[in-house]
C-alpha cells in the first residue's frame, strides 16, 4: 500500500495528507475535525469497522492517483 498512514493514523491526518477522502468520511457521517483522533478510535466508537474504512480510504486515494498497486 502506497499511503503511509493507517488506523493510528488521525482523521486530520488523513484528510490533509489526501483530500480527496473527505467525500468517504462524510458519507459515513465520520466527523473530519475529531481532535486528532485516531481512524481506529472514531470507527470504533461509531460502530464502524476500521479495517472495512481504511480500505475504502485507500480505494478513493487509488482511484484519485491512478496508480494499480
Amino acid at each position: 500500500m502506497m499511503t503511509n498512514l493507517g488506523l493510528e493514523s488521525s482523521i486530520v491526518e488523513w484528510v490533509i495528507e489526501y483530500p480527496e477522502v473527505q467525500g468517504v468520511l462524510e458519507s459515513l457521517g465520520i466527523d473530519q475535525s475529531c481532535q486528532g483522533k485516531s481512524l481506529e478510535y472514531v470507527c470504533s466508537q461509531m460502530g464502524l469497522d476500521p479495517h472495512l474504512v481504511l480500505k475504502q480510504l485507500h480505494e478513493v486515494i487509488e482511484e484519485d492517483t491512478g496508480l494499480d498497486e
